[in-house]
């Protein structure tokens, strides 16, 4: 079992941010005036570029977190988009049914908005773990003077 490529981690894991940002952009004009109902219900006013910010690199964040756990999977559940999923799967329900789940328990934000961007990311992590995961592969010692050297490993 080789060690994890990191900078191939930290290449896929900033393509699967561009994907989720963008999908997330996307789910935010779609949820937008429900979004802002909610964060006045909590006194909150509308997010500012400071915070749309920090969501970005959350993004990044996100993507880079989601290629390392394909890449730590990788070896048990073989390479490829089947792994991929299941990283992204992973990542959702820590963060989106553990993490953010909770948030309607505790009824800080509508049950049924949880639940709407809940479906959301069970699809948006996934295929963001996926694209990121394209351009992973595992690092390896360089090939003895002599050999030819091999075809890079399918994702």
């Amino acid at each position: 079992m080789g060690k994890i490529n990191l900078g191939r981690v930290v290449l896929g894991g900033l393509l699967a941010g561009v994907v989720l940002n963008v999908l997330e952009f996307i789910n935010g004009l779609i949820l937008r005036d429900r979004w802002m109902a909610a964060r006045e219900a909590l006194g909150l006013g509308p997010e500012g570029t400071g915070m749309m910010i920090a969501w970005v690199i959350w993004g990044f964040l996100l993507g880079i977190a989601m290629v390392w756990l394909y890449a730590a999977i990788r070896p048990r559940f073989g390479p490829g988009p089947k792994t991929a999923v299941w990283a992204g799967l992973t990542a959702w329900f820590l963060i989106g049914l553990l993490g953010f789940g909770t948030t309607a328990i505790g009824g800080m934000f509508p049950t049924g908005l949880v639940v709407i961007s809940l479906i959301w990311g069970l699809f948006e992590l996934p295929i963001a773990t996926v694209v990121g995961a394209w351009p992973y592969q595992e690092g390896g010692a360089a090939p003895s003077a002599g050999a030819e050297p091999s075809a890079p490993p399918a994702m």
